[in-house]
């Protein structure tokens, strides 16, 4: 055998043995409690054969405490770049087989690696979360690892897309990478994440809970929204990456990705001339007006089961993809509480980050009153949603479909927030408030002079009627432009088409400045 045909044998062999990560044994162990390896997950995500991984032969430096005995080559983590759907992605993911996938200095040096790379030539980030955390033998240096990739978390944030899957345990300074992050996909009953664990809770509180109730994947996707997509399988959460991405740009620099569309422009909804109930009080669920307007009916919803009185995700119209906004008469009549402000407002911010044109459909009774609200912040927290939309420079179409009532009217992408085209359905109420809280309050003085419940009754209904003819209407906007038409319902995609397409080559600059100062 020549000298290099036993060079070539050792490099296949080295290859093997990273592949081999931790072992065979952790390897079966990884797949018992029902998850798959670092390397099986990138291989679900990118396309076939087309991953290139940086880095296999890495090791750790460290000498304390026996790890000079215990040597992996990847060190935990595997690095690399592959595509989606053909487009280049950068991708890490976290290797459990080796020492609990627990970062190094020279773990945290790979992912910076990638990150970097990613920055220079434009291009997304995706990071497979399943690590123990900081590798407790090497001390401050692998805390001083996590801030690098902070750093860089941070430098990226609106320059390219970062998703994060976190498929295992995510625990103490590990959440905040993903947490810097733009989208943050768990997986049902095997991924978790939280600042402090269950021992150190009942330790320092007192309070007894277990891994689930504290950071759970259902936990994070309902109660507190740190997570965006909720998948039953890791391939589920994989596949729905690639989905994702099929509608992000590759940078801030360029604009989504347009597809071939089949779905006829001009295709009439007749359901949407009926959908609005005749009782302004009943709800209607806003999703089966999106399904009826989008792209053969698809949509991509982001933070499904978290503030469910606002809808946010990913659509396309003839096959421009678009961020949407819209509020659900089916959850808290569709008022603007602190979860839905804030959900919306980051939403909206990523979309103005990446040029996703923004579309929103309007049916808010107002801000949610109450003390809970006020001592949470309402105010601030809905002076996000204010800002976000008008700040962003994006094209903005708005269509208001029932009501829009105070402030919540102006909160929600209105044209005095530079929006674009703003449209009304007929059946859209525009107004500083409800009928029957307006009538309280401007014929206040004639109610309490009305004995007669009956009397005080039909007089509340005259006034109640003249009020909505005159007020809560989409006229009155319409005859001061603040509303630009108003459109038969069954006509909206057709006009939601036809506003992108002429806002395509939209320019609109902010004022030079360092940054906002956002209201957090």
């Amino acid at each position: 055998m020549s000298v290099t045909s036993i060079k070539i044998k050792e490099l296949v062999d080295k290859r093997e043995e990273a592949r081999l990560g931790g072992g065979q044994k952790r390897i079966d162990a990884q797949h018992k409690k029902g998850k798959l390896t670092a390397r099986e997950r990138i291989e679900y995500l990118l396309d076939e054969d087309s991953f290139e991984e940086y880095d296999m032969f890495v090791t750790h430096r460290s000498h304390s405490f026996g790890l000079e005995k215990q040597k992996y080559y990847s060190d935990g983590v595997v690095t690399g770049r592959g595509t989606i759907d053909g487009r280049i992605v950068f991708v890490f993911s976290q290797d459990f087989t080796v020492f609990g996938g627990s970062l190094s200095e020279t773990f945290a040096n790979k992912v910076c690696k990638i990150l970097d790379q990613a920055m220079k030539v434009g291009a997304p980030v995706i990071g497979l979360n399943d690590s123990g955390g900081a590798r407790i033998q090497e001390g401050v240096r692998s805390l001083a690892g996590y801030a690098e990739i902070f750093q860089r978390n941070i430098m990226a944030s609106g320059v390219i897309p970062q998703i994060s899957g976190i498929f295992g345990p995510c625990a103490g300074g590990a959440v905040y990478s993903p947490a810097l992050t733009d989208f943050i996909m768990m997986t049902e009953n095997t991924s978790y994440m939280f600042v402090t664990g269950p021992k150190v809770v009942q330790t320092v509180t007192g309070e007894v809970i277990t891994t689930d109730d504290l950071g759970g994947a259902n936990v994070h996707a309902t109660k507190s929204g740190v997570s965006h997509f909720l998948a039953s399988t890791e391939e589920e959460g994989l596949l729905l990456m690639r989905k994702l991405i099929s509608y992000l740009p590759q940078n801030n620099l360029e604009d989504p990705p347009v597809i071939d569309c089949s779905d006829p422009i001009d295709r009439l909804e007749d359901s949407l001339n009926e959908i609005i109930p005749e009782n302004p009080n009943k709800p209607y669920d806003i999703i089966d007006v999106i399904s009826a307007t989008t792209d053969y009916g698809e949509f991509l919803e982001v933070q499904r089961n978290y503030a469910k009185n606002i809808v946010v995700g990913f659509a396309r119209y003839n096959g421009r993809p678009v961020g949407i906004v819209a509020n659900q008469p089916k959850f808290l009549a569709g008022v603007l509480d602190i979860d839905a402000s804030r959900k919306a407002a980051r939403f909206v911010r990523f979309c103005d980050s990446f040029n996703i044109p923004l579309v929103t459909l309007v049916d808010v009774p107002g801000f949610l009153p109450g003390s809970t609200q006020e001592y949470g912040g309402i105010i601030i927290h809905g002076a996000k949603l204010l800002f976000a939309y008008g700040e962003a420079t994006v094209p903005k179409v708005t269509i208001t479909l029932r009501k829009s009532y105070g402030g919540a009217h102006d909160v929600m992408s209105c044209k005095q927030l530079r929006g674009d085209l703003n449209y009304a359905w007929p059946t859209a109420e525009i107004a500083v408030m409800g009928a029957k809280g307006a009538i309280e309050v401007l014929e206040g003085k004639a109610l309490a002079a009305i004995p007669d419940e009956e009397e005080r009754a039909e007089f509340i209904e005259k006034k109640e009627t003249e009020y909505s003819e005159k007020f809560a209407t989409p006229y009155l906007a319409a005859k001061y432009g603040f509303i630009d038409d108003i459109i038969e319902p069954r006509n909206t995609r057709f006009r939601i088409i036809r506003a992108l397409e002429s806002l395509a080559t939209k320019k609109e600059m902010n004022p030079p400045k360092k940054h906002s100062n956002l209201p957090l």
